[in-house]
């Protein structure tokens, strides 16, 4: 698994872009307790059942591995010269 420079911030903007987008599909909001844990499994299962991220193999969904998706799914997303996409 690649490490990104960036990696805790662009989890952390991934899953308020997760979360967004859930809400846009319908879904209500998840409730002001609900760990981060918790979060990453709700927004990896919408993504890969929307087909927007690869899903992983059933032996391999665990949490860091599902918190590694949802970092490349917004790296992948955002611009080239976008901050958070700085290797050095």
């Amino acid at each position: 698994m690649k490490k990104f420079k960036h990696e805790a911030q662009l989890l952390k903007k991934a899953l308020l872009v997760g979360l967004s987008y859930a809400k846009q599909r319908g879904f209500a909001s998840l409730p002001q307790g609900t760990s981060e844990k918790d979060k990453v499994a709700v927004v990896y299962q919408l993504l890969s059942q929307d087909k927007q991220i690869t899903p992983l193999p059933q032996d391999k969904i665990n949490g860091p591995e599902m918190r590694h998706k949802l970092v490349l799914w917004l790296y992948n997303q955002l611009p080239e010269d976008h901050e958070l996409r700085q290797e050095d």
